[in-house]
């Protein structure tokens, strides 16, 4: 697999990973704010274990806050995964200061990266990629967003014209946000949806809601972490009720005080159909079309 990918400048730390765990029934994309992993959090076995196993359950998992700046952090994960799950082949592709991008084999062809400057965002990044044949829709964008807090509504609105700049530069609408946007309790309330276009716009669709909890803590109940997407073809290409929060703790058997050695923060993820899945869904009239069309071509 061929790789490209020019880079603008990176603010903060941020990991992207995509792994290949061999499987083609779906595609899982995640984003998890590990919360300022720095080299001395990775040196610590659970920690690493604990990161491990939740990045190989995805495809594309989106990794924010690593504070390993030197690339330490990365090259140990890697060694982890492909070490743990010798079966499957996990791969990092292009490289920059604090951000790596890796490729899954036979999944998604990262096409071109880009990062946005501040003052309007903390840090954001753009990732275009090319699926694979196998995956229901084709061509994608992520846009991964870690906001500042103080400036959350903000920085959320803006996400509006970064949609924009990809319709410009890629022409391109299928657009996925993902990340910690702190779009819950103080940082984000009721009114404040009506500073924000990707709320009062009905083309974008939220698909970890505002009663989901994605924080660890009980004194918490809080939807800081969201998954957006753009266009009724993108919501088709979703597999149904698979946007979910990752509770790690409950599914790895782990005590409250270690999974917060990792973060204060669930993971969240959402499931793409495959093709298969796609051709079931279409309704019968459809499919006879598009059967019969692919018969004549045959001929």
């Amino acid at each position: 697999m061929t790789w490209c990918a020019p880079y603008l400048g990176l603010l903060l730390p941020f990991l992207c990973v995509v792994v290949w765990g061999g499987g083609v029934s779906a595609f899982r994309i995640c984003a998890y704010n590990v919360q300022k992993l720095d080299s001395k959090t990775a040196s610590n076995y659970r920690v690493l274990h604990t990161l491990t196993r939740i990045a190989s359950r995805c495809d594309i998992t989106l990794i924010q806050e690593v504070m390993a700046s030197d690339g330490s952090f990365v090259n140990t994960l890697l060694a982890s995964l492909n070490r743990l799950y010798a079966c499957s082949t996990f791969a990092f592709g292009a490289t920059c200061l604090n951000f790596r991008l890796a490729g899954k084999i036979k999944g998604m062809k990262v096409t071109t990266t880009t990062s946005c400057p501040a003052p309007v965002w903390e840090s954001l990044l753009m990732t275009c990629g090319t699926m694979s044949s196998s995956i229901a829709i084709k061509n994608i964008v992520l846009v991964g967003l870690h906001a500042d807090p103080s400036s959350a509504i903000q920085e959320m609105d803006h996400l509006y014209d970064v949609f924009k700049q990809v319709l410009n530069k890629w022409n391109n609408k299928n657009v996925m946000f993902l990340g910690s946007f702190h779009a819950g309790c103080a940082h984000m309330t009721r009114p404040d949806k009506k500073n924000i276009r990707l709320f009062t716009n009905s083309s974008f669709f939220w698909l970890i809601g505002d009663k989901i909890d994605t924080t660890i803590m009980d004194e918490t109940s809080c939807a800081y972490d969201r998954i957006v997407v753009y266009g009724k073809s993108f919501l088709k290409a979703i597999t149904p009720f698979s946007a979910n929060v990752f509770n790690f703790a409950k599914e790895f058997k782990l005590t409250k005080t270690t999974a917060l050695q990792v973060s204060n923060h669930f993971p969240v993820e959402v499931m793409l159909k495959n093709s298969a899945q796609l051709l079931q869904a279409m309704p019968p009239l459809l499919l006879l079309t598009v059967t019969l069309r692919c018969f004549l071509a045959y001929l």
